[in-house]
């Protein structure tokens, strides 16, 4: 007897940021799946998919910050109770989709006696029944390597990208670390045709401390032009205000930053409002509650670029084409 199976997608969101889950949902043409989950009075969190999944491709994305009182470990535990739900729901393939990654800075040990939690979060999904990842703009490429599996490795630069090409005329793209300088320079290659030039902040991070950030030099020519700040995120705030300042001082006419994931916690908030920064351009990786959203700060979208990643997985077609091999550099 011969039969033949159609394959089908279902994607469901944990509670972090179901908006941009409805959005990926709506460029697919699918209906966001029903998780239906049940919080306990003790925290303990069951999901129950409202309907059979068993053989299909299902993707359970969310992203891993803390909100609503919950915490980004609450996101985390959250998004793998969901995966192994899917696991014993017979699933064909489970995809964990984490538009942000979650311990993602943890990825090597700085010094004795720490932690490397990002492999510890690749294994408990490897574990929880994951097949494969797809995340946005990792702090380090390395982090692909921890999970014993395929690894999609999307960027939002393109979206970024395409801002600056509307809204800017001969800016500088501005590294805030050295580590960053390849994305940079990327950028600027990109924007070549609209002037662009490239500069990096040099910096130090005194030794044994956390989210304090010394700008120390600009290495390039940034007086009198557009100088535009990017990185991956912006978590407190330290080191694109400081850069921002030294920007300004070396005769900057103007100072936009942009990033791909607005963290922003802490002092984040205030200090944005009160550094030299014209724009800050951010994506919605991370939902961004009222309290956080500030008068010179716009928030673009990625849906478009998950979208298109998940269609490929779906489709076995290639996801690295979509940026033309650029996200793996």
């Amino acid at each position: 007897m011969e039969k033949l199976t159609t394959k089908r997608l279902a994607l469901y969101s944990g509670r972090t940021h179901p908006a941009l889950a409805a959005e990926v949902a709506t460029h697919l043409g699918i209906q966001l799946g029903e998780a239906n989950l049940t919080e306990f009075a003790n925290g303990e969190v069951r999901p129950r998919f409202a309907e059979s999944i068993r053989g299909s491709d299902v993707f359970i994305m969310q992203s891993h910050y803390g909100c609503d009182g919950r915490s980004v470990n609450d996101s985390i535990m959250e998004q793998l109770i969901m995966i192994d739900t899917a696991y014993r729901a017979s699933a064909k393939r489970i995809t964990a989709v984490c538009p942000f990654y979650g311990y993602a800075r943890q990825d090597r040990k700085a010094e004795g006696r720490e932690p490397i939690t990002a492999r510890l979060i690749a294994d408990m999904f490897k574990a929880a029944g994951a097949k494969r990842m797809v995340s946005i703009d990792l702090h380090s490429g390395q982090i692909q390597g921890f999970f014993d599996g395929p690894v999609d490795h999307l960027t939002a630069m393109p979206v970024l990208e395409s801002y600056v090409r509307t809204h800017a005329d001969n800016p500088v793209i501005v590294s805030p670390d050295a580590g960053r300088i390849k994305v940079a320079e990327r950028v600027a290659q990109h924007l070549n045709d609209k002037g662009a030039d490239l500069a990096f902040i040099y910096k130090r991070r005194p030794k044994g401390t956390a989210n304090v950030v010394e700008a120390k030099e600009v290495i390039g020519e940034v007086d009198g032009r557009l100088c535009i700040l990017t990185d991956d995120m912006i978590d407190s705030g330290g080191t694109i205000c400081s850069a921002a300042e030294l920007l300004m001082a070396r005769g900057a006419t103007e100072v936009w930053a942009m990033a791909t994931h607005g963290v922003l916690s802490g002092p984040a908030v205030d200090r944005l409002k009160n550094a030299p920064i014209a724009r800050i351009v951010l994506t919605n990786t991370l939902p961004l509650p009222s309290e956080k959203q500030i008068d010179k700060s716009e928030v673009l979208s990625v849906a478009p670029i998950i979208a298109d990643a998940l269609n490929a997985v779906f489709d076995d077609t290639s996801v690295s084409e979509i940026f033309g091999g650029e996200n793996q550099a």
